[in-house]
């Protein structure tokens, strides 16, 4: 046999097994219910082998029709979506083309006809494949343009003694806005932004810390001084035009044996000095930094020097650890910052979400600002009951929690927190009455006696992990009909922006109940239906259309898995099968939340569609004793937001994850992420684009802009620009907030799980814009531990 020959007979042997691996897809795939397609193709594929081996030049003729047909299923199903268009036809493309190579169409017969007739139908349905990538490839199908308004009024009053150019608390203010009115940079000098320092902080992954081990540090800035913590609760502080180290604070922390992240959002600060603020007794420490620790200590540090305030608490902190039967070092820790606001320090409490159903409690607490004494404790258990917690007035366990930030209006006197779910979180057959009422909620407390005055759901009887995850943002709407309504805007994992009176909790956009699937597993129930916002970034309900893949292959196993998973919409209960949730556990929007102008009164937001697979695992009797467990459940092995989860003491473990390809892919299409810009005031998304590249995620550094999932958040300023890093690509970017483009961007050491923020710095005048590089465990970005600052050069 002739090199040639050898040449015909493996490519009828490619095609033949192309061929058999979809029929034999394609059947079990139909039989699931799915597309007829692929078992067909794989026919078609077969009966080109068995021409080729022949050497009949009919093979080129059916395979152009193979093309044909391809090219018809794939845009009656998906249209011109160009990223949704490449694994229905990269293969079938391929392979054509191959087909063309004069080494095999020489040796087809009848040779005599010429190559045009033997060739040509196949050439010319290869060229309408590609002109129709083309065109696919020139349309933006999931994006859009538009232009959000301008200013609507003045920017909010700063509060007495503080400074505009500073940013006093992890959100900007209590507020939570995460806008600056600060407007030296614009959308015409934003291209000049140089780094004009980079600090390490030495601060990097231990023998020991958990696999999610994060930077999402958001610092924060007074005077001339920066103010940031590390993942081990060192607190750093900052010369603000330089970075330099004026001081350096190493709590020592042992890390917990089972805690689930190791991660420090930011510091809080207090000056004594204030109107209303309170001093303590020895007159120490009149400017404090607060820093609640993984290790459940609330520290109190001198923001002078960073020694210990002495009359706080004892030594300088106050020990929250919780312990007791049958609860471990590590499910109570705190990673995000304390609210610091009329001389008290509140804190929530992160708790290890589904070890067991007898955890911690989720009891809010409120201190003392000067001295670290308990004042008030708002317990989910017992909510009429605000005395402080105490060996004679112990919490309830297992209930909701407030892991994240909070906000307060101290006009209003009430603190906002946003709330998450009690024990655990795919089975809720036994949960009491308070659980049902305050979990996954946003909760307004009085900042005074901590009862509570309001409560909104978000999400009822929540079986998806769906807890409020951001902090509230304070905002003052001017809504038609209305007037200027003080509002609370929330957004959640779910992708409803709720718009609330912060004084009431009554909705100022509207909020419709949507039936929703039923169904849940045995013992359990769900609700009829859930709240939907008028304003919402949820995503459609996901098709086996939207599958997807790098091969027609790898895109027909995906649909194979999407037609075995349970999925009815939004809301679909978790069940023993595998339920497909979408959106996903990861949410919509996480803990970075949104930026709001309220100037403007529009919102930048950064929206991830990734489907998630939550599957109930039955247990034995009196097994899941949360000691031991299947592979992959210890407390070591990786953060219980994915794998498996022993939910010990309940009838159902939970293994879960994202939805992937057998190679690691999406089984959805993308874009996976986005940037979204939303008028507060008329509901509307004026404008939405793809955001990032998959440069950092394949391994050749290809920056292919398929619009990649962010956690963090961003950051609004005065001068029209929005800023993010947060994407999983390693830079950080500056946006016209009015229309979304990207005007500038700078490259980062690692990964940017943050959110920036921006000063100006007496020393210089110049405005800053600082984020933090340090990656993220168990999202796979790259570790770092970098604080770098921008600024345009000096004139």
């Amino acid at each position: 046999m002739g090199k040639t020959s050898k040449l015909l007979a493996i490519m009828a042997i490619v095609l033949a097994l192309c061929g058999m691996v979809l029929l034999g897809g394609g059947l079990w795939l139909a039989i699931e219910g799915g597309s007829w397609f692929y078992a067909p193709t794989g026919l078609a594929l077969i009966a080109c082998a068995v021409l080729l081996w022949r050497r009949q030049a009919a093979a080129l003729h059916l395979y152009a029709a193979l093309v044909v047909a391809t090219l018809a299923w794939a845009l009656v199903e998906i249209g011109l979506d160009w990223w949704a268009l490449v694994p229905r036809g990269d293969v079938i493309f391929i392979l054509g083309a191959v087909l063309l190579l004069p080494w095999i169409t020489r040796r087809l017969v009848p040779a005599q006809v010429g190559w045009w007739r033997n060739a040509g139908p196949l050439a010319l349905a290869l060229i309408l494949a590609g002109a129709i990538g083309i065109a696919a490839m020139l349309r933006s199908p999931h994006e859009w343009d538009g232009a959000l308004p301008g200013a609507r009024g003045a920017a909010p009053a700063l509060a007495a003694g503080t400074d505009a150019g500073d940013w006093l608390a992890y959100g900007h203010t209590w507020a939570g806005t995460k806008w600056s009115p600060l407007a030296q940079l614009t959308p015409a000098n934003v291209s000049g932004l140089k780094q004009v320092w980079r600090m390490d902080t030495g601060d990097s992954r231990r023998p020991g810390d958990p696999e999610e081990i994060t930077y999402e540090l958001t610092p924060i800035k007074v005077g001339d001084t920066l103010y940031a913590c590390t993942p081990h609760n060192i607190v750093l502080a900052l010369d603000a035009e330089t970075g330099a180290v004026r001081w350096r604070y190493d709590p020592h922390m042992q890390v917990p044996s089972h805690v689930q992240h190791l991660t420090c959002r930011g510091v809080s600060y207090h000056d004594a000095n204030w109107p209303g603020a309170t001093r303590s007794a020895d007159g120490s420490c009149p400017q404090r930094i607060i820093m609640a620790t993984a290790d459940a200590r609330l520290i109190a540090l001198d923001a002078h020097t960073g020694r210990l305030c002495p009359g706080f608490g004892k030594g300088g902190a106050v020990n929250l650890a919780v312990t007791g039967p049958g609860l471990k070092p590590g499910w109570f820790q705190f990673t995000s910052a304390a609210l610091v606001t009329r001389g008290l320090v509140v804190v929530g409490g992160a708790i290890y979400d589904n070890a067991s159903i007898h955890m911690p409690s989720g009891a809010i607490q409120a201190f003392d600002v000067a001295t670290g004494k308990p004042v008030w404790a708002f317990d989910p258990g017992r909510p009429e009951d605000t005395a402080p917690l105490g060996p004679n007035h112990p919490p309830v366990p297992s209930t909701p929690n407030s892991w994240s930030t909070a906000a307060a209006d101290e006009d209003l006197g009430l603190i906002y927190l946003p709330m998450g779910m009690g024990a655990i979180d795919q089975w809720g057959g036994n949960r009491p009455p308070n659980t049902e009422r305050f979990a996954t909620s946003i909760l307004a407390l009085d900042i005074k006696t901590g009862q509570a005055r309001w409560v909104f759901q978000t999400v009822h009887h929540d079986l998806w992990d769906m807890d409020v995850p951001a902090q509230p943002a304070l905002v003052d709407l001017t809504i038609p009909g209305k007037g200027r309504v003080p509002a609370l805007v929330q957004s959640t994992k779910t992708g409803n922006i709720f718009v609330l009176d912060r004084r009431t909790g009554l909705p100022v956009q509207p909020v419709h109940e949507m039936r929703v699937p039923s169904g849940a597993a045995p013992g359990d129930f769900t609700s009829p239906t859930q709240p939907v916002s008028a304003i919402s970034l949820m995503p459609p309900r996901i098709r086996e259309a939207d599958m997807w893949g790098a091969t027609l292959f790898d895109q027909m196993a995906c649909r194979i898995a999407f037609r075995r998973y349970r999925h009815e919409g939004p809301f679909t209960p978790p069940s023993t099968r595998g339920t497909l949730v979408f959106p996903g556990n990861f949410g919509v929007m996480d803990w970075g939340g949104l930026a709001i102008d309220p100037v403007r009164q529009v919102a930048f937001a950064h929206p991830n569609y990734m489907a998630f697979v939550d599957r109930l695992i039955p247990q034995r009797p009196g097994a899941g004793n949360g000691k031991d467990g299947p592979a992959g459940a210890s407390d070591r092995g990786g953060s219980a937001e994915h794998g498996f989860n022993p939910n010990a003491g309940a009838p159902f473990a939970v293994s879960m994850g994202p939805f992937l390809s057998r190679l690691g892919l999406p089984c959805q299409s993308p874009p996976w992420g986005y940037v979204a810009g939303i008028d507060l005031v008329t509901g509307k998304v004026a404008w939405r684009h793809a955001n990032g590249t998959i440069r950092d995620e394949t391994p050749l550094p290809i920056p292919l802009k398929l619009g990649v999932p962010s956690l963090g958040g961003p950051m609004m300023t005065g001068g029209g620009l929005s800023f993010m890093a947060a994407s999983l690509d390693y830079y950080l970017r500056a946006y016209d907030t009015t229309t979304g483009r990207v005007l500038w961007r700078a490259r980062l050491p690692a990964g940017a799980q943050a959110t920036p923020m921006t000063y100006r710095s007496p020393a210089s005048g110049r405005q800053f814009v600082v984020v933090v590089a340090g990656g993220h465990g168990s999202l796979g970005t790259r570790l770092g531990d970098s604080i770098i600052a921008y600024a345009l050069p000096k004139s």
